[in-house]
């Protein structure tokens, strides 16, 4: 007999209509049936709230105006919060659904600041809270085909990753020559500069994915170069790590030409690995006796050929939300394991002390840039 998987019900926070980190969130979790809405607060708005509940089929008894009237009112009919509200938000949100004892989705970066994120970490751990923080990128396949060759040491022992991701948002004009419009939020840094917050966030997470490493050291650079000069929208950063291994980070908004530019490339002493994103079903590699090639799910792999990352045969690529969805799967995997047997150990969830390396690490970015010195990161945690 095939045994039937019930989705999850998620009470969701955020992501209106004309959000899309909203849509992208609400159909990931979706594709692989392992999670339904059932209840929300998507917005502020009345208008975009009811639009989006019409949207995702949310009844109105379970649609909410304000996101504090879902936590008190949902407990016995939803398994999980998502919360994919404005970074501000995301502190006080967090803190009150693990005070009511829901298991957390929370959009990255987990909070602002690496004093909110140990603030999070402190109660998550005094309550063995579930919290999981969705980094997307990580669930391409072939970037977990590259996982996988650099934890096998099929690379050798990594010296050095260089890693960008080069935007061109606060730098362009649209087709009527208008400069661009970002929220407001984004448009204010804190303790940590947003562009970090938005984009640096994926890099330090991919590869502590790749390698399970966090920097020891590190020396950066910021800058802004696009139409809003009261905000850093450009930074640069070396990194050094317990190992040996050293890494390049270099993200930005102001990097005309590049709608998104990720990409990763690994070397090691045995061989190197290249992986962009625009091109997301090929893996680039050369070893140490002149071979090179060039993998998709269709060739020599061992991790991006499994059934689950397969929804379509090889040379029908998948993509971001896919992606995205690959990271639900493995969220409602540990959900059910930490509900049945209270275990929260993933390989592939990650939560809220690696969010808090994650943040300290960017705090200590901008304090480098501002005092053109070396951080050492294992006094600032």
């Amino acid at each position: 007999m095939i045994k039937s998987i019930k989705p999850f019900k998620l009470g969701v926070i955020g992501g209106g209509v004309g959000s899309a980190i909203g849509y992208t969130h609400l159909s990931a979790s979706q594709i692989d049936h392992r999670f339904s809405v059932t209840a929300a607060c998507f917005s502020k708005s009345e208008e975009t709230n009811k639009a989006t509940a019409v949207k995702w089929e949310v009844d109105n008894e379970h649609l909410y105006g304000h996101w504090e009237e879902l936590l008190e009112n949902e407990k016995r009919n939803i398994d999980a919060v998502l919360i994919m509200t404005p970074t501000p938000l995301h502190y006080e949100q967090v803190m009150k659904a693990l005070e009511m004892n829901y298991p957390v989705i929370c959009e990255k970066p987990l909070a602002s600041s690496l004093e909110e994120s140990k603030k999070i970490c402190e109660l998550a751990t005094t309550l063995n809270s579930f919290l999981a923080v969705t980094h997307n990128y990580t669930g391409y396949p072939m970037l977990r085909e590259l996982q996988h060759m650099v934890q096998s040491g099929r690379l050798g022992k990594i010296h050095n990753i260089v890693i960008e991701m080069p935007q061109e948002g606060f730098a362009r004009l649209d087709a009527k020559g208008n400069k661009p419009k970002p929220q407001e939020w984004r448009l204010q840094d804190g303790e940590i500069p947003s562009v970090s917050l938005d984009l640096g966030t994926h890099l330090q997470h991919m590869i502590y994915f790749l390698t399970g490493e966090n920097p020891t050291d590190l020396v950066a650079e910021q800058s802004s170069s696009g139409w809003f000069p009261q905000i850093i929208d450009d930074v640069s950063c070396i990194a050094k790590y317990a190992s040996g291994m050293k890494s390049q980070m270099w993200y930005s908004k102001s990097a005309l030409g590049y709608r998104n530019g990720l990409k990763v490339r690994v070397f090691g002493d045995q061989g190197s690995a290249e992986w962009y994103q625009m091109s997301p079903e090929k893996l680039k590699t050369a070893f140490v006796d002149g071979e090179i090639s060039t993998f998709d799910r269709g060739g020599k792999v061992e991790v991006a050929n499994q059934e689950r990352y397969t929804r379509f045969k090889a040379g029908h690529p998948a993509g971001f939300i896919e992606a995205f969805a690959n990271l639900y799967v493995d969220i409602a995997d540990q959900l059910s394991d930490y509900l049945e047997n209270n275990n929260k150990d993933s390989s592939w969830v990650y939560g809220e002390k690696q969010a808090m390396v994650g943040l300290n690490v960017f705090e200590a970015v901008k304090e480098s840039a501002e005092s053109k010195k070396w951080i050492d990161l294992e006094k600032t945690l």
